[in-house]
Parts: C-alpha cells; sequence; structure tokens
C-alpha cells in the first residue's frame, strides 16, 4: 500500500507491505487530517520512524467482530496493555507500555490501511458525514479541559492561539457561556471566530494577570509566556499543544503566584460525536485543502504555511 513514512526528519511517500491483522480491526482509511503534531514530528518533537497520522475516518474491513465488518469509524489514538499500574488505576491513556497511532512505536493513518483494537474503536453516526468525522480526534483533545477544568459562565476564559486546535477549543469553550476571548493574529481566523459570535482580543488590549483560565494553544514559547502573563494569581494554566525543544520557565514566579498548570491532550471521543451529531460544533469550515494520498508531500508542505487550518488527505 501506499503511506506516508518519517525516519530521521525526513518526510518520504513509498510502498509499504498492507499491516498484518493480528488480532486487531483492519480499517481502510477515507480521511486523514494533518495536525500541529504531525509537523512538530517533522521538525524533531520526538524521534519517531513510521507512517504518520492519527486524526482519521475509515471503514472496518476484516480482522473483528463480524458486526464490525462495514462499519465506519474513527479510533482512539492511544492502545493500552490493561495490566501495568496506569492502566489498572484507570489513567489508560498514561499505559506505561502503550502505543500511541502514528507518534509512539504504532504505525499511523497516512496510508491506505491501519489496524486498531476494537476497543479503541467508536461508530460514526449515520448523519456525520467523513468531512466531520475525521475531526473527532482534535475535538476529543478540545473537550478534555473541560474534563480537567470545571468552567463556569462567570470565569474569563482566554484562549491563546487560534489555530487548527485552537479554534475548537474555542467552539467548545463557548458552548459554557463563559466570558471567553480568543487571541487570533490571521484574518481567516478571526473571521471564522466571528461566524461563530467568539468574542476575538488583540495582543495590544489583552489584560494581564486578568484571567480566570488560560489555555495556551500556539505551541510557541511567545505563546507560553504571553499565557503566563495573562493568568491571574491563583489562575489556570492549560498548555494544549507539544513542544519542539525546551521552555524557559520561571518556577519560582510560579509558586508566588499560586498557578496551577495543567498539560492536556486526549479526550473523550463519544462526547465528541454527541456534540457533532448534534451540530453543536462544526469544524468543516477549518478545512482549508484536501490531497488525495499520491500527493501527501504537498498536503504536508501546505499545512506548515503559516495560517493554514485543516488539510486533510482523501484515499479513494
Amino acid at each position: 500500500m501506499q503511506a506516508l513514512w518519517l525516519e530521521n526528519r525526513l518526510l518520504s511517500l513509498r510502498h509499504v507491505p498492507e499491516p498484518a491483522v493480528a488480532g486487531e480491526a483492519l480499517i481502510r482509511i477515507r480521511q486523514a487530517g494533518i495536525c500541529g503534531t504531525d509537523l512538530e514530528l517533522v521538525r524533531g518533537y520526538y524521534p519517531y520512524t513510521g507512517i504518520l497520522g492519527h486524526e482519521f475516518v475509515g471503514e472496518v474491513v476484516a480482522g473483528a467482530d463480524p458486526d464490525w465488518i462495514g462499519a465506519r469509524v474513527v479510533g482512539e489514538i492511544n492502545v493500552v496493555c490493561g495490566a501495568c499500574e496506569a492502566c489498572r488505576s484507570g489513567r489508560r491513556t498514561h499505559c506505561a507500555n502503550r502505543t500511541v497511532l502514528g507518534i509512539v512505536n504504532r504505525h499511523g493513518t497516512f496510508a491506505e490501511y491501519t489496524t486498531l483494537p476494537l476497543a479503541n474503536l467508536h461508530r460514526v453516526p449515520d448523519t456525520v458525514p467523513d468531512e466531520m468525522a475525521v475531526f473527532t480526534e482534535p475535538l476529543a483533545a478540545a473537550l478534555e479541559i473541560q474534563e480537567q477544568v470545571s468552567i463556569r459562565p462567570t470565569d474569563r476564559v482566554l484562549v491563546i492561539g487560534a489555530g487548527r486546535l485552537g479554534q475548537l477549543i474555542a467552539q467548545t469553550l463557548a458552548l459554557t457561556e463563559c466570558d471567553l476571548r480568543v487571541l487570533a493574529r490571521h484574518p481567516i481566523q478571526k473571521d471564522l471566530l466571528a461566524a461563530r459570535s467568539i468574542a476575538v482580543i488583540s495582543a495590544d488590549a489583552l489584560p494581564l494577570r486578568f484571567w480566570d483560565v488560560v489555555v495556551e494553544a500556539t505551541g510557541s514559547a511567545e505563546g507560553f509566556h504571553l499565557a503566563r502573563q495573562a493568568v491571574r494569581p491563583r489562575g489556570t494554566l492549560v498548555l494544549k499543544s507539544t513542544y519542539a525543544g525546551e521552555l524557559t520557565i520561571n518556577a519560582s514566579a510560579l509558586v508566588v503566584d499560586e498557578i496551577t498548570v495543567i498539560g492536556s491532550r486526549c479526550g473523550p471521543f463519544a462526547a465528541a460525536l454527541r456534540l457533532l451529531e448534534a451540530r453543536r460544533v462544526d469544524p468543516t469550515p477549518l478545512i482549508m485543502d484536501v490531497f488525495p494520498l499520491h500527493r501527501a508531500m504537498e498536503a504536508m508542505a501546505r499545512a506548515a504555511q503559516p495560517g493554514v487550518l485543516k488539510v486533510l488527505l482523501h484515499m479513494p
């Protein structure tokens, strides 16, 4: 099969063997999304070798319970052992032996086929088209913030970064009716937020040491330092991006201001699918380009351009 391969921070489109089923479901990929983590892996965020990609919608074609054959599915990206201390304690996404789709020791979805255990799969409702379903994983990641932090209507909440993930975070936080502002740079980002009646704020007008909850979604040192300045004493700082390299942090200031810092990544798929089915969130305006798999190299280059939101790969 055809696949987009990453090795030594170099991408190549190559033909590789179709994955062996080995007790998992064989999934034909219908669409896959390029996200910031994929781009960070190319930049060296983690020493991964293999097929990139973890956002997808596909169809089960073999190797599973017969009731699943033909089902249109999305899949949770962490494949866990079920036996380690983290799994037994209910912290399965932190399994000590986990593999992670397209990120850690498991080939991903920028290919014609992939495999996942049935336990990782969620059926896509018939009324949710592929163009929405492919956003299930990042939408679930956005919802994880509300699993970790209780957001009240009276809270002043700031999202720094209005890219692929920041847009979804803003849409989900808006449902809480909190006092929400989003720091966005590019006109397309601002227009998408305005279309959802989500207020935008500029860096020049940003009150510092003011916000109850600040979500950093840029994945940049500049974004982190601005988020740190914006959060009020005893406020909460949510880090929603992976970073290539290291950050310089004034730990003493975090202690003095009693800041709660929360790392946030994978989230609830079932809740994400319910929001998509009810049309309470609409990610499709984020789609800026769709490329066939054989043009995956072009797709990655397009996704890396400043201001570009979601780029999809379509598998015929």
